[in-house]
């Protein structure tokens, strides 16, 4: 359910980037998500479409882009991308890896006419 605490935030980051700048309305939100970053995007789509009827955003395109995980075995120092539900490394089977990629969520960019 924190979608929708986070849809809210990023319609209000939508909304102040397009103060000030003479926007008519926005086309589309561009957000990256991390695979580990706990984020359902179905949810976030749905309250997106639900929240931005009466805005500057009402009938933007939402495009999510899937922000793999990405890891670095301690033990061999192998990096590369790892499934979520089995976080072990392929190489040498370790479990002490470090989390470089994965847990993001952010708005990467906003179009506009």
């Amino acid at each position: 359910m924190h979608e929708l605490a986070l849809t809210q935030s990023i319609l209000r980051i939508v909304e102040e980037a397009a103060q000030g700048h003479e926007v008519k309305r926005v086309k589309e939100v561009r957000l990256k998500i991390g695979d580990y970053s706990g984020v359902v995007p179905q949810s976030l789509a749905y309250y997106f479409d639900l929240l931005s009827r009466d805005t500057v955003a009402a009938g933007a395109q939402l495009r999510l882009e899937r922000l793999p995980l990405l890891m670095t075995c301690r033990s061999c120092r192998w990096q590369g991308e790892i499934d979520k539900h089995h976080i072990q490394c392929p190489q040498c089977g370790g479990i002490d890896l470090h989390l470089d990629q994965g847990r993001e969520f952010y708005v990467e960019s906003i179009e506009v006419e």
